[in-house]
């Protein structure tokens, strides 16, 4: 039973299987904040939902035990975890890291993809501008203070002071870089730079050791879909939606998503898609883009906010990208609208917080609407179920917008 025979089916037991974004981070975090905004969730929206150690073998994870809408759930939510991979990525040194900065800048820029992207969303164009604006700015003010202690040496000194001004103005200059890289946590300079360099690295085409931590991934979720549950969920969130693409596309393609099993349904939050599936050798992400788009084994739920400017909000992924296929059906792209399910007050207060914005989808809502993340990760409800019959937002993107729109073979 998947899909749209999903909806047929009540939830008592379930699979959550959550994919993180580019995030170095033990995932631990991940379930303090489904603990914390749960509860939250919880009493604003008069539903029970209690957290327990996760008592199976597998990825590291938790259980969820939830009364939502007069049922009794049980839900297993686990991580499928690549924060290794993503602290392997990361350059340990100033110089790899602006080595990383003109390598994907050309790689957007000279591909056409920059261009293109920037006729969806600005929102997340800027957020991919910024990291290499303010390390191109980092660069200049250490230029100025190199520059700036020469002369001033040679001017008090003559030549030797010069030498000696050149060197103290060089090391105040590095030391200023280093000591911004040690607050990255406040400004994300280099972990965004990080990030894109990342998927840009070989032309939007996987590296070899994440197409072999997805592989893995889809052994997990497979082992879920033929044992005793009502439904198999995987969440995608930022750029863990578009590997979460392929990994679904790869069980179907592969039969592990078995006639008369459980419901297999698909939600992808904040995702960035278009980053990657614009880019020339993106042709396995464009390939299972289209696939999955038109297959009846699962229901393919797309949440994005416009308020969320690191996403590509309400832009259909599959459309944007330029493989559409004749009989697509999926995703619902429906819109979090964070302007509405967020009180002013609230909104008032996250507005500014960008990094922090891309999360609220995992968070509580104190005007919730109909996307709510712990009735749809805990409720007695499918997620065809949960949205059947429900119109995509009349605001969402599906102009054919890239450049790029070969599929793998």
């Amino acid at each position: 039973m998947n899909g749209q025979a999903g909806t047929e089916r009540q939830v008592r037991r379930r699979r959550v299987f959550y994919i993180p974004g580019y995030d170095p981070i033990h995932p631990r975090r991940y379930r303090e904040l489904y603990r914390k905004e749960g509860q939250a969730q919880a009493a604003i929206s008069g539903y029970a939902l209690e957290l327990t150690p996760k008592a199976t073998p597998g990825p590291y994870g938790w259980h969820v035990a939830a009364e939502i809408e007069g049922a009794r759930v049980e839900s297993d939510v686990e991580v499928l975890v690549w924060s290794d991979i993503v602290r392997g990525s990361m350059a340990n040194t100033l110089a790899a890291t602006y080595g990383q900065m003109l390598r994907t800048a050309w790689a957007y820029i000279g591909s056409g993809a920059l261009r293109r992207l920037m006729r969806l969303r600005k929102g997340p164009v800027i957020a991919a501008l910024y990291p290499v604006g303010a390390l191109v700015l980092l660069a200049l003010v250490a230029l100025v203070l190199t520059v700036g202690g020469g002369w001033g040496g040679w001017g008090l000194f003559g030549p030797p002071g010069g030498i000696f001004g050149l060197l103290a103005g060089g090391a105040a200059g590095w030391g200023l870089m280093e000591w911004v890289r040690a607050r990255d946590g406040r400004t994300f300079i280099f972990y965004l730079m990080h990030d894109y360099a990342y998927s840009a690295q070989f032309g939007g085409a996987n590296p070899p050791e994440l197409e072999a931590r997805m592989a893995e991934f889809g052994e997990v979720i497979a082992a879920a879909l033929a044992g005793e549950t009502d439904e198999v969920l995987v969440v995608g969130h930022s750029s863990g939606a578009h590997l979460a693409v392929s990994v679904l596309a790869d069980l179907i393609r592969a039969g592990h998503v078995p006639a008369g099993g459980p419901a297999l349904g698909f939600l992808s939050l904040g995702q960035v898609v278009p980053m990657v599936s614009f880019l020339p050798r993106a042709e396995r992400l464009r390939g299972d883009l289209a696939f999955l788009s038109g297959r009846d084994e699962l229901a393919w739920v797309d949440v994005t906010a416009p308020g969320d400017g690191c996403a590509f909000a309400l832009c259909d992924p599959v459309a944007v990208s330029g493989v559409a296929p004749a009989g697509k059906r999926w995703p619902l792209v429906l819109s979090a609208a964070f302007t509405q399910t967020l009180s002013p007050e609230r909104w008032r207060a996250l507005r500014w917080r960008f990094f922090r914005l891309h999360f609220q989808y995992l968070c509580a809502f104190d005007r919730p609407g109909d996307y709510d993340y712990f009735r749809i990760t805990a409720g007695p409800r499918t997620l065809a179920a949960r949205f059947e019959g429900r119109a995509p937002s009349q605001s969402r993107i599906e102009a054919a917008v890239s450049k790029y729109t070969s599929v793998a073979a």
